[in-house]
């Protein structure tokens, strides 16, 4: 096993705008990577990138010392010693479960005792042993991913590539695939690189979160130090719920911010010392009976609490929590518990 390398990875269709520009990653053995962003931002095209199912325009992609696409030229696909998950499961309907799996090891010349061995470790890996001979069409959604996981996996590939594979999936499917991909990389010891529009599957599932849009890559970080420290709005913003603030430059460096800094920039003015940009989460929006004046315009009840939109005297707009049942129109007091400066 070794690291994955990108270095200075671009793909231009000739469209003007290049789908991927200058994008640098490095992906320890071992880890989860996922690459996170909206529709469009060039995730999958850097997912394609690695298969070799699209050569880059410019740089490089490394898998230890070994050079999979420079500029002189691209190792196959078949010879990169890769795995693939789709959405679309991609199985075959008239085969059987052990066949779907096993198909990898037959197309390299595996049979016999070998064959029936690696097959069987594939399976018992995703808990469908006794699925063997079913059918695709004889199994669920979820089990019909878990296949195309075992399958995947038999090879003993150095990485495992996947593009969006919960997208066809229920939100209560998806949740329970979520634990078998943990157990899956945990058991396997593949690096693996996850491809998705959903932060919460990012947060869920990946080690490390690098966050693309329009091409280029924003941030990457461990999902904790994502999520409490974004760089820039962006990140922010895709990044678990939150708000933007506006407010009085602070004159300093720090970028953790309490609410006792927060309450003085607040109630300064904006007198030319010019502004910074904060991101406050939900939890760190406190009611109760001092602070800034708010009013709620969305109370939407979730069961063990209400999600609040509110708005300040200043029209700015902040999200929370609350436990009490609360009104449109209703006046509350918020304080900002922290925030971190963009």
């Amino acid at each position: 096993m070794a690291k994955l390398i990108l270095h200075k990875l671009c793909k231009d269709y000739g469209t003007g705008k290049p789908a991927v520009n200058d994008v640098s990653l490095k992906i320890r053995d071992g880890g989860f990577l996922a690459l996170l962003g909206p529709s469009g931002c060039g995730k999958t095209t850097v997912l394609r990138m690695i298969a070799g199912f699209e050569t880059p325009s410019d740089g490089s992609i490394l898998l230890g010392e070994r050079v999979l696409s420079d500029a002189s030229g691209a190792v196959p696909p078949e010879r990169r010693n890769m795995a693939m998950v789709f959405q679309s499961y991609a199985l075959w309907p008239h085969m059987t479960v052990a066949a779907n799996v096993g198909y990898p090891l037959k197309v390299r010349g595996v049979s016999g005792e070998r064959y029936r061995e690696k097959v069987g470790e594939a399976l018992r890996s995703v808990r469908l042993e006794q699925y063997a001979e079913r059918r695709p069409a004889d199994l669920s959604g979820g089990q019909r991913q878990r296949v195309a996981l075992a399958r995947s996996l038999v090879t003993d590939p150095d990485v495992v590539l996947l593009d969006e594979p919960l997208a066809n999936l229920d939100r209560h499917l998806r949740q329970e695939m979520e634990e078998t991909f943990r157990e899956f990389h945990a058991r396997s010891g593949a690096t693996m690189v996850y491809v998705t529009h959903d932060q919460a599957e990012a947060m869920a599932l990946a080690t490390d979160i690098a966050v693309m849009s329009e091409g280029r890559l924003l941030q990457v970080a461990a999902p904790a130090e994502i999520y409490a420290r974004p760089e820039g709005r962006l990140v922010g913003s895709l990044i678990g719920q939150g708000a933007v603030l506006s407010i009085p430059a602070s004159g300093d460096d720090n970028r953790e911010l309490d609410w006792q800094r927060l309450a003085a920039l607040m109630t300064q003015g904006r007198a030319g010392g010019g502004t910074i940009d904060i991101l406050v989460r939900p939890q760190d929006v406190l009611l109760g009976s001092e602070g800034l004046n708010a009013t709620i315009e969305t109370a939407l009840y979730e069961g063990e609490r209400y999600a609040l939109r509110l708005r300040l005297d200043d029209g700015q707009v902040l999200r929370a929590h609350g436990r009490q049942p609360a009104m449109r129109g209703d006046r509350v007091k918020v304080v900002l518990s922290k925030a971190w400066r963009l």
